[in-house]
């Protein structure tokens, strides 16, 4: 009797038809791998968009109000407009903890309401318009409000993203949370100018309120993951292994920090008219930064795509300081997007392989932490600089800022990781 074996035909064209259908199919599953990681992200990404749409309705029209509206100077306005990424520094440890320990959806709605909250604060504060010291200090409330509506949501969609798609996919779970920000940003800031001019600065407010109600609605109806953790994670063991690549995300959100804050008030300083295509050219550039090339960061390694992409934002930066004309502002704007757009998940995902799987959402909130530090810090002092040097000079601080950033890069590209530091 013949052996099973010997009744089997070789040959080298089947041999090569089989290994040519599976490298035709290599593509087809790729593609499809990366759908499904879209789809799974779709719904918090959604959520994210809506929810961050309130800001960015606030950013071209706050300080013209605080400005303008209030007579408030340089100084006041990067204090007010910074000290919302202060109040979210002293809260991701609380958000982070909340989003481990009562799962990251739960932080996601919760940070809704805070957010609506804010925006009911803003509208209580135009009753005091008369006394401009007293409508201040609520809108600093508002913006403390916001600050931790914009914590949870932050700190809950990053773990929430990371632990539906797995942290081998991390670069692309913070590559679509920012898309959904910053193309908030880019479509929120001419809303909110359009609703200013046409209601005022109480018509921002009541939308204000709305607008997060509606991503609570689509929020809500996404998958939950369950609790990673059981108990509070101290945040200095998840910040001590995450400090570098946070250190490179402070210093490169710096010129992020003074186009936010700043940007309106130099085009109208030099009488380049209103600044929403700026930031609608800062959040286009972002997102189509992150879409053809935000795979990039998984593939090739966080801190060879965040070295390239700070050099973009430094140059970026660089042409806004020497901008003679709004259309030269609107490249450096650009630039300056497309640059701070992969340098977020470049010196995430470094982040990400360094921090404890346990507390995965406690550590990004450790991580965008240095977020809040940068944009902290970086309002007033350049607030301050501003009056001092004139508008113009903030951002020859935010190119180097960038340069430094690019400095860090270098060092997590020669250094590592340890397995000690993933065992951490």
């Amino acid at each position: 009797m013949a052996s099973p074996i010997s009744t089997i035909p070789f040959s080298p064209t089947t041999t090569m038809s089989k290994e040519q259908t599976h490298h035709a199919d290599a593509p087809s599953a790729s593609a499809s791998a990366a759908s499904g990681v879209f789809l799974r992200l779709l719904p918090v990404t959604l959520a994210v968009f809506v929810s961050f749409f309130t800001i960015g309705m606030q950013m071209s029209v706050l300080p013209l109000h605080l400005h303008e509206t209030l007579g408030m100077g340089t100084l006041v306005v990067g204090l007010v407009v910074g000290s919302q990424f202060a109040a979210a520094l002293l809260s991701r440890a609380w958000a982070g903890n909340f989003a481990d320990m009562r799962g990251a959806r739960r932080a996601v709605l919760t940070g809704h309401l805070f957010a609506a909250c804010s925006g009911a604060t803003y509208l209580a504060s135009l009753a005091f318009v008369a006394t401009p010291a007293t409508s201040v200090w609520i809108l600093l409330l508002g913006r403390i409000l916001l600050a931790l509506g914009e914590s949870l949501v932050a700190t809950g969609a990053l773990g929430w993203s990371i632990s539906l798609v797995g942290p081998q996919n991390a670069g692309k779970a913070m590559v679509w949370v920012g898309i959904a920000i910053f193309g908030a940003y880019a479509l929120g800031a001419p809303v909110g100018a359009a609703v200013d001019s046409q209601w005022g600065f109480a018509g921002v407010a009541v939308a204000l309120i709305f607008v997060p109600l509606l991503a609570m609605a689509v929020a809500s109806g996404a998958r939950a993951v369950p609790p990673t953790a059981t108990r509070r994670t101290p945040f200095y063991r998840v910040l001590g292994s995450v400090w570098m690549p946070g250190m490179g995300l402070a210093l490169c959100s710096v010129g992020f920090g003074l186009f936010t804050a700043f940007i309106a008030l130099l085009f109208s300083a030099r009488h380049w008219g209103g600044a929403s295509l700026a930031f609608s050219a800062f959040g286009l550039a972002y997102i189509c930064a992150r879409i053809f090339f935000g795979h990039l960061p998984d593939k090739l390694g966080g801190a060879r795509v965040a070295l390239v992409s700070v050099a973009i934002e430094m140059a970026g930066q660089w042409l806004i300081w020497g901008a003679d004309g709004a259309l030269t502002a609107h490249w450096g704007a650009a630039l300056t997007g497309f640059g701070y757009s992969l340098a977020f998940p470049g010196f995430g995902v470094e982040a990400v392989r360094r921090a404890p799987p346990q507390a995965r959402s406690l550590a990004m909130g450790a991580y965008v932490a240095f977020l809040d530090i940068a944009l902290g810090v970086t309002s007033p002092l350049a607030g301050a600089l501003a009056g001092a040097e004139g508008i113009g000079a903030v951002y020859l601080a935010g190119a180097i800022a960038a340069a430094l950033s690019l400095v860090v890069a270098l060092v997590l590209l020669v250094t590592p990781t340890s397995q000690k530091t993933l065992r951490a």
